[in-house]
């Protein structure tokens, strides 16, 4: 993957209403769902032993963070976790100094994300520009790596999707969920080529012993993709926008060149990728429910300010800021029109994913 041009999709920056730090509480949900099992995981699987030194920092990467709480919280989790491992391995006196990585796309607002931090830290941080497809640090470089709601975003559309002499053009729709096959393949065989990628990069800059946790959202082997949260985006904002051609707001070909690189994996998908990097060893692998099977409708206010946050940046570099307020606007309207889009809220999952790095150079 190194040298392959990889596009940059940030979320919404800043702080403001539509701002991602504002909306990410449908992230929130599942990032607390498995508090518990990256807890679980720390405890029983972690090789501090391997690396409990007080000369050098015990040194954490999330990739992918964005903006907003959600980083702040998952990075924190770890450390306390971590912690706690050491005491309970009686190596309280040779507890580390801990330093945080906090990774995403130079585009990414880390301006937002580092003044949200508290000034009394425990811990030392820094930024890390660059795409996560690639080698970000030096080699056996850290000891935990954590990912969250980031890997499900592809390095880039795959371009069969724009080729109008293709199987898998997808003309008049901006995602493969209610495609034909063709585009579906297409998605899952890009998002292959750029997990490889992920874990080859990852395999070289984790220590032996050290852990990755990822949550990616996903579902479980045999669900319907048509069934699945990410229709959404189809079945609302593909609608919205196929309606604005119609009235001459949008041109169809405009339409037609777009689509969103993002990607929810099935577990098996996620099993075989990981299985062939022997590298890893698998520690947990499962599907998660949003709030272990507690999740509520959202209200059509939520749904759309949580729509707007991930996805306006990458369509209004498409389609230009000046559509974007009539596009939610409308958005919002065809969910009033249409409550039961916002059942399929129910139906998202999670892949939860566990990894320890094995003696295995890749």
């Amino acid at each position: 993957m190194e040298g392959e041009e990889t596009k940059a999709f940030p979320m919404k920056g800043g702080d403001g209403p539509y701002s991602y730090a504002k909306n990410s509480h449908y992230q929130k949900t599942f990032v607390d769902a498995v508090k518990a099992m990256i807890d679980e995981a720390i405890a029983d699987k972690l090789d501090i032993k391997h690396f409990s030194t007080t000369s050098s920092p015990f040194r954490i990467a999330d990739f992918g963070c964005s903006v907003g709480p959600n980083s702040l919280n998952s990075m924190k989790n770890i450390v306390e976790a971590i912690e706690i491992k050491y005491h309970s391995e009686g190596l309280s006196l040779k507890i580390p100094e801990f330093q945080l990585f906090f990774n995403d796309h130079s585009s990414n607002d880390f301006n937002t994300l580092f003044a949200s931090f508290p000034p009394d830290r425990p811990y030392f941080i820094a930024g890390v520009p660059g795409s996560f497809h690639g080698r970000l640090f030096p080699k056996a470089s850290l000891h935990f790596v954590h990912s969250s709601y980031s890997l499900n975003w592809l390095s880039k559309v795959p371009k069969e999707v724009f080729d109008k002499n293709s199987s898998a053009w997808n003309k008049g729709k901006i995602h493969y969920p209610t495609s034909k096959i063709e585009v579906v393949e297409a998605y899952s065989t890009q998002f292959v080529r750029d997990m490889e990628s992920f874990l080859l990069a990852r395999a070289q800059e984790l220590v032996f012993g050290g852990l990755m946790t990822l949550i990616i959202p996903g579902l479980a082997d045999g669900f319907p993709i048509s069934k699945s949260f990410t229709t959404m985006l189809d079945l609302v904002v593909g609608s919205c926008l196929m309606d604005m051609t119609k009235m001459g707001l949008v041109s169809e070909d405009k339409v037609d060149s777009f689509n969103f690189p993002i990607y929810n994996p099935y577990l098996q998908e996620m099993e075989k990728l990981i299985a062939r990097n022997k590298s890893f060893s698998i520690v947990r692998l499962e599907v998660v429910d949003r709030g272990q099977g507690n999740a509520s409708t959202p209200s059509v206010e939520a749904a759309t300010m949580g729509l707007r946050a991930v996805t306006e940046e990458i369509i209004k570099e498409h389609f230009g800021s000046e559509i974007i307020d009539e596009l939610f606007d409308r958005v919002s309207k065809k969910m009033k029109e249409f409550p039961h889009l916002l059942d399929i809220s129910k139906n998202a999952t999670q892949i939860f994913v566990v990894l320890k790095r094995e003696d295995y150079d890749p």
